[in-house]
């Protein structure tokens, strides 16, 4: 048995599929956001009737919900955001994430009941910064991504145990400092810092000489382009030990723009690495680690390194478009006792061999025979976003659960 202390593992939630993904595979809280102050305009996003039913859901299974409001206000936004603070806390929210220093005090102010976190793009680097938050009433510290677990550990060892420290542990990175980045202000007139970012650090880039206009230099990284802003993506499943070890209470996976498909697959992974940890201790985790890593891969994904955790990242940048193993191929509607009924995303054929995930893992299931239930035809192969149709299956599936094939494109961005 691990004598490490237990962390909570804190999932991505763009909308209510996402949440119910998240802790139906083991997430212990989730975080997301409304259509204002949350820093992604364009994810699906809750209402304030969907955050009711989203707080009593989680609730009801012993999970929280962190509401994210970590935009930087300006001052006419102030009265509008301690507004949507007060509504959540009386929908019961756990704490809400916060960024900006004057909207801290305006929430503690006018919402003195309401916990709140101080969210990574308050860059706390250093004690006395977490601890001045704490005087102001943070119960919870969001480290700056720059740290390394040196740097945490250190840090930890001058706090009180009252004040919990959380950090990110897989998922996309920003090649700016803790996220805050002007190149989608100037290049596409998106705000990052209010949630409108473009990603322009994703595209492609060419090079041209100054004497030289209309010259385009390539600087080949693939025979698309490069994209040396790139960040790489995170992923710190093989180093839960060291970051249990640092101090870390909460365990964040990014990703609300993600699907559920996506968070599904992250999170059963690092539930998993977890829960061996924690039980079984570091030679059964360690044991586990190549089918969870090859589990991740499964997921879309640019190339993992270890952020600034060991020092500076390695690569830098220049982490390219997005690949993942096996694509998403239907969502299960219900299981007979014989046939499985599914509504369909991907192309797939018969003879095809699927896995279904579960949260206790994946069973293989080879497509046998792919029917229309409506006219009862044989069909070869089925390729119609949103038809449903029925596959033999011999084992028990449900609604939850997801379908995954080959990824025929091999590499796709998302």
């Amino acid at each position: 048995m691990s004598n490490l202390r237990r962390p909570e593992l804190l999932a991505p939630a763009g909308g209510m599929s996402q949440l119910k993904a998240a802790v139906r595979f083991g997430a212990d809280a989730v975080y997301g956001g409304l259509p204002r102050f949350g820093l992604r305009a364009s994810a699906e996003l809750f209402t304030l009737e969907s955050l009711s039913e989203a707080v009593q859901y989680l609730h009801g299974l012993g999970k929280k919900f962190y509401l994210t409001l970590n935009v930087l206000p300006y001052d006419d936004e102030l009265d509008a955001l301690a507004d949507t603070a007060y509504e959540a806390w009386k929908l019961g929210v756990d704490a809400a994430l916060v960024s900006d220093p004057g909207a801290f005090l305006t929430i503690r102010e006018r919402v003195p009941e309401l916990p709140l976190h101080v969210s990574t793009q308050a860059n706390v680097m250093n004690a006395p910064t977490a601890l001045m938050y704490q005087r102001l009433g943070a119960s919870r510290i969001v480290l700056s991504r720059e740290l390394s677990l040196e740097r945490i550990a250190a840090l930890k060892r001058q706090l009180p145990d009252s004040l919990e420290l959380e950090a990110f542990v897989h998922g996309a990175m920003c090649m700016a400092y803790s996220g805050r980045c002007m190149m989608s202000d100037h290049l596409a007139s998106r705000g990052g810092n209010h949630g409108e970012c473009a990603q322009p650090c994703r595209w492609q880039y060419h090079l041209v000489e100054e004497k030289r206009p209309g010259e385009i230099i390539n600087v080949e990284e693939d025979g698309r382009g490069t994209s040396i802003f790139s960040a790489y993506d995170l992923c710190m499943l093989e180093h839960l030990p060291e970051m249990i070890r640092a101090g870390i209470d909460s365990l964040k996976i990014e990703g609300r723009m993600k699907t559920a498909f996506y968070v599904s697959h992250v999170v059963t992974s690092y539930r998993q690495a977890i829960d061996l940890l924690m039980g079984q201790g570091e030679e059964a985790y360690a044991a586990a680690l190549p089918r969870l890593i090859n589990e991740l891969e499964k997921a879309s994904h640019r190339s993992w390194n270890t952020g600034f955790y060991f020092g500076k990242p390695q690569p830098s940048g220049g982490a390219g478009g997005v690949t993942q193993s096996m694509e998403y191929t239907a969502d299960v509607i219900s299981w007979d006792g014989k046939d499985l009924t599914l509504q369909v995303k991907n192309r797939f054929y018969v003879g095809d061999q699927l896995e279904i995930l579960q949260p206790d893992g994946f069973r293989t299931l080879t497509i046998e025979r792919i029917e229309d239930p409506q006219s009862g035809e044989s069909l070869n192969t089925v390729s119609v976003a949103g038809q449903i149709v029925k596959v033999p299956c011999p084992f028990a599936a449900g609604p939850g659960d997801y379908v995954r094939g080959p990824n025929r494109n091999h590499r796709q961005t998302i």
